[in-house]
């Protein structure tokens, strides 16, 4: 009984820990709000400071594919640790650069990779302690990321009005360290745990390799970039399309950063919870819907305030949403075993989203028509959604049919 106690205190613990290091990673998704400061401090084209969230959003996702074996050597506690220190680091040389290289190699490349780090261990980790509520503590923990962009909107916001850019990367480097570092000793490697399907059955634990041979990490893998697509793209511009497409004022816009991150917030906890439910592809099919349909109103219907920020809180609200269901569907799919390493290989689809969203839109030459290919991808990975199966269950599914046709024969 006491043993009983005292893991589930444990877990709590786990759980608060988590959630700090969460909403300190969580702060990056406030970047919006500096591209037109850095443009007016140093004369640079509000264009080239936009790409380095694209740059850190493809450094978030490509450092997640070695975190797994990092975790393995030494451990969770240390990990976050250090990424919280790199973190926190990245962000205060921030306030020191002169050069977009520079910008694009400390806001970009530094603070992406370790956050990225940080970011797949811990929410990994977290769902490991909890395997029978992996929605609910999927969303919980990725809502904490989302908070962490809604409370930094403000503090963001309040140093560069009253201190000024450079000293707002200050602030942002020393308090995202604190959580992020504070948060990482509470953490704790999971156990190993066995995966159970609704079918009963067991889910067989696949190493990264095992899972590449399965077309279904390929489909997972589309869905991922079109998720990521959607809302990285959205997220990292959304100030500036408020200002040139609605025709909004700069303090006005800046408010559409605030809808992103409590929407993005809602989504996670709720679509996270609601997966454990009604099922984790129910969930990304409505997802996607929301998205398609917001994405192509943006890019045929002239804008006003309301239609703007309706589109923007449904985008927000369904990435939220769907980031947050595919770590459990990783884990459905092919085991806990291995899941860092293996929702990593997934997690590319976030990276590449990212850029491909600013690679679309300079291509094609503006917002709109970039909305429209997003609308497309969405339909698509609506269409992969409803017809992808666990492969497992397939599995089964095939050695009932051969066992019943033996039975007919006999």
């Amino acid at each position: 009984m006491l043993k009983i106690q005292k893991t589930s205190q444990n877990r709590l613990l786990i759980l608060l820990g988590t959630i700090v290091t969460q909403i300190g990673l969580g702060t990056i998704y406030t970047w919006s709000l500096f591209n037109q400061p850095l443009a007016d401090k140093f004369g640079w084209q509000l264009s080239s400071v936009s790409v380095t969230f694209s740059i850190t959003s493809f450094a978030l996702a490509f450092s997640t594919l070695f975190a797994g074996r990092i975790q393995d050597k030494i451990g969770i506690r240390k990990l976050i640790t250090f990424a919280g220190i790199i973190l926190g680091g990245g962000l205060i040389l921030t306030s020191k650069v002169n050069s977009l290289a520079m910008l694009y190699l400390t806001a970009g490349v530094i603070v992406g990779a370790a956050d990225g780090i940080a970011y797949i261990t811990s929410l990994s980790n977290c769902i490991k302690w909890f395997p029978e509520k992996k929605g609910l503590i999927s969303g919980i923990s990725v809502g904490s990321y989302g908070i962490g962009s809604l409370i930094f909107k403000y503090i963001n916001s309040g140093v560069m009005s009253s201190k000024g850019v450079t000293v707002a990367f200050l602030c942002w480097g020393i308090i995202a360290f604190v959580l992020v570092v504070g948060g990482a000793q509470l953490l704790k490697d999971a156990p190993d745990v066995k995966e159970v399907a609704s079918n009963k059955s067991m889910v067989e634990d696949l190493s990264p390799r095992q899972m590449l041979k399965k077309k279904e990490s390929y489909l997972l893998f589309i869905m991922m970039f079109t998720t990521c697509m959607s809302g990285l793209y959205l997220i990292g511009i959304v100030k500036d399309i408020g200002v040139q497409l609605v025709g909004l004022t700069p303090l006005v816009a800046a408010n559409a950063v605030a809808m992103v991150a409590i929407s993005n917030t809602a989504g996670r906890i709720i679509l996270g919870t609601l997966s454990d439910k009604v099922g984790r592809l129910k969930v990304v099919i409505f997802g996607f819907a929301i998205m398609a349909t917001s994405v192509i109103i943006m890019s045929t219907v002239h804008m006003n305030f309301a239609i703007f920020f309706a589109c923007v809180a449904g985008i927000a609200f369904c990435f939220g949403g769907n980031i947050t269901v595919f770590p459990a569907i990783v884990g459905e799919f092919f085991g806990l075993k291995n899941h860092s390493k293996n929702y990593g290989i997934i997690y590319q689809g976030f990276g590449l989203g990212a850029l491909s969203g600013s690679i679309i839109a300079s291509m094609v030459g503006g917002y709109k028509i970039t909305f429209m290919i997003i609308g497309v991808m969405c339909i698509i990975s609506i269409a992969i959604a409803l017809t992808i199966k666990r492969p497992e269950a397939k599995a089964i599914m095939k050695t009932k049919t051969k066992l019943s046709g033996k039975r007919r024969t006999a």
